[in-house]
């Protein structure tokens, strides 16, 4: 008798046929070793290799780069939760319209803030988002330094120090927005496409 393919298994056969950029995306064992190293952690972590490193790997020089800045700026000491950062990626990337961010950093909030939902409301409408008067200042700040960057004027600052945010923090919350703002526009460039893996993370 032969097999059947179920319609799930002919999904992911599908999903697995589309390209994950439109740049030519390296083998593992073609990258340097460091790169090979930090990618082959992660995939132990996660179980799979997010898309991104594959992408970003076709120029390892600045992928290298990419992922220091992201270190040294998400995994720092910091007055903002992991959460708060990843609510941070997600609104932003929301405002940039850019579904990769958007998929994979909504489903790292959702591990962190284990809150199923709330990655789903800030990527609708970050406004309408169940949040604390702290976050909202925090993220209408970072939506307008993604938009409008141009119009950050003092009092924004003002309003975030209200809140009880530092000046470092408030560094944070810029150079956050301003990293995915980068991170945003890689992925539109590369038509970067999320694994099918992070939908169901954190759900």
């Amino acid at each position: 008798m032969a097999s059947r393919t179920t319609p799930k298994r002919k999904q992911q056969l599908a999903a697995a046929e589309k390209p994950i950029s439109r740049y030519p995306v390296p083998a593992l064992d073609d990258l340097p070793a460091d790169l090979q190293e930090r990618i082959v952690e992660v995939q132990a972590k996660t179980g799979f290799i997010p898309n991104v490193f594959l992408a970003l790997a076709h120029r390892p020089d600045e992928c290298r780069a990419f992922f220091a800045y992201y270190d040294a700026l998400m995994l720092r000491d910091s007055g903002l939760s992991k959460a708060e950062r990843e609510m941070i990626v997600v609104a932003t990337s929301a405002a940039n319209g850019c579904p990769y961010c958007v998929v994979s950093h909504g489903a790292l909030l959702r591990i962190y803030a284990k809150n199923p939902i709330l990655a789903d409301q800030l990527t609708a409408n970050y406004r309408h988002a169940d949040v604390t008067a702290r976050q909202r200042a925090m993220l209408d700040f970072a939506v307008k330094m993604a938009r409008q960057p141009e119009q950050i004027e003092e009092a924004d600052v003002q309003i975030l120090r209200g809140e009880g945010f530092s000046d470092e923090d408030i560094w944070d919350i810029g150079a956050i927005t301003a990293l995915f703002a980068m991170s945003n526009r890689l992925a539109h460039l590369t038509n970067m496409r999320p694994n099918e893996a992070f939908f169901s993370l954190g759900r």
